[in-house]
């Protein structure tokens, strides 16, 4: 399936490269450069080149780039290239370029066990940690010193088991499982402050400490609000299709239960809401105005906000007085950028003042849009409420919780 598997850092070079089935040329990796440059924020995920289907991941500051030979189901390596991603961050904390350098031996023997001859093998975080001990100071001294790898020599617990992705013999002194309700908002409003576009992209993480092998229901008050979801493999789907709820064994420690799909917009309550007033005239100054405040949010506080405006190429600099936060202009790119922080109900933030233009400019396009960041806690805007949580198996009781948030996914509101 995959034949080989490049890591390249945001300035376009390859500083890792992992080959299983024949060795492929770093070069082959400019097919998606070109792409990369043609387009940095929208590259397709398949490069069909004459000799290999390259399949690419973006997360954070580094792409995975998976070459393969045969026709492939993209969808299947996407999730791999995730799944490859995760793992990292779940072993060093991040998935930088310097953390990656700074773990080669590890990242190499991850990568030996994830995929065997091109295919995918083990991928479960609870397998992988008793295959491969996660990186710490003393234990890498040691290796050092006794010349001994992270690998282990026995196959874990649950390799071949029924149940994958939990070992056996967990025990805690406190049993805890606590859920995170996180809703990203995409959305488009247009100049009258009108919904163009609104949907949810939303998804359940849990961090489950429980001793012995629980089995969990979780059931919601509204489970019809989901137009699409997708489960981690534990979930029994026929269970789920039957009574719309829930049930499962997990996997211990923390991981990603669903995710979900909204796209009725009658659902989507848009909680932020933008007045502008934004006019240049030809061979004047021009004058911004823009305040912010919350809608929708069920009293809760609307936080870390942050706006971005691009203006038209014929601004020179920005003379602006915000009431809250700083803001910085970049007179090369053109932005605006607005760190707000949170939104106080009594005082709403704003921002005005002044831009100047260069002499003699005709050609003014002055609607520009404005790309919003926030977050609001404890809220779940599209109203979907976890119902009760019950445990069978085992005779003790856990401590539960569920925590919402809202974030701001691609929501741009046009001027």
């Amino acid at each position: 399936m995959i034949h080989s598997l490049f890591i390249v850092n945001s300035s376009g070079e390859v500083f890792l490269e992992k080959h299983w089935r024949s060795v492929v040329s770093r070069s082959v990796c400019e097919y998606f450069l070109d792409a990369q440059r043609a387009a940095p924020y929208d590259v397709p995920p398949v490069i069909a080149t004459p000799h290999y289907y390259l399949i690419t991941v973006q997360r954070e500051s580094v792409s995975l780039v998976a070459a393969c030979k045969q026709e492939v189901p993209p969808l299947f390596v996407i999730e791999f290239l995730h799944r490859v991603v995760d793992t990292f961050q779940d072993y060093f904390g991040d998935c930088s370029e310097t953390v990656i350098k700074d773990n080669y031996v590890v990242v190499y023997e991850l990568l030996d066990e994830m995929l065997d001859n091109g295919f995918p093998l083990a991928t479960e975080s609870n397998i992988l940690k008793e295959l491969i001990k996660p990186p710490n100071i003393l234990r890498t001294i040691a290796n050092t010193v006794t010349g001994k790898s992270n690998v282990s020599t026995t196959l874990p617990s649950g390799q071949l088991s029924a149940i994958p992705w939990r070992r056996s013999g967990v025990r805690y002194t406190n049993n805890e499982a606590y859920f995170d309700v996180i809703e990203e908002v995409d959305a488009i409003i247009d100049k009258s402050g009108s919904t163009v576009f609104a949907e949810i992209q939303g998804y359940i993480d849990c961090c489950i400490k429980l001793s012995g092998m629980p089995d969990l229901t979780l059931s919601f008050m509204n489970p019809r609000l989901f137009d699409d979801v997708s489960f981690h493999p534990c979930v029994r789907f026929k269970r789920w299709e039957a009574e719309r709820l829930l049930s499962f064994i997990p996997p211990d420690g923390n991981f990603r239960l669903m995710s979900y799909h909204i796209s009725s917009q009658s659902v989507v309550a848009i909680p932020i809401y933008i007045r502008h007033n934004f006019s240049i005239k030809t061979g004047e100054q021009g004058r911004l105005d823009l305040t912010i405040g919350p809608r929708n949010t069920l009293g809760r506080t609307v936080d870390k906000v942050k706006l971005e405006l691009t203006m038209p190429k014929c601004v020179l600099n920005c003379l602006l007085t915000p009431n809250q936060g700083k803001y910085t202009f970049d007179s090369v790119t053109k932005t605006l950028s607005w760190d707000v922080g949170r939104i106080d109900v009594a005082k709403l933030p704003n921002i005005r003042g002044s831009v100047s233009i260069t002499p003699g400019s005709t050609n003014i396009d002055a609607n520009p849009s404005v790309n919003v960041q926030f977050q609001i806690s404890q809220l779940a805007v599209s109203g979907l409420k976890v119902n009760r949580l019950d445990m069978y198996g085992e005779k003790y009781k856990p401590f539960k919780g569920v925590k919402y948030i809202t974030k701001a996914g691609k929501f741009q509101v046009r001027m």
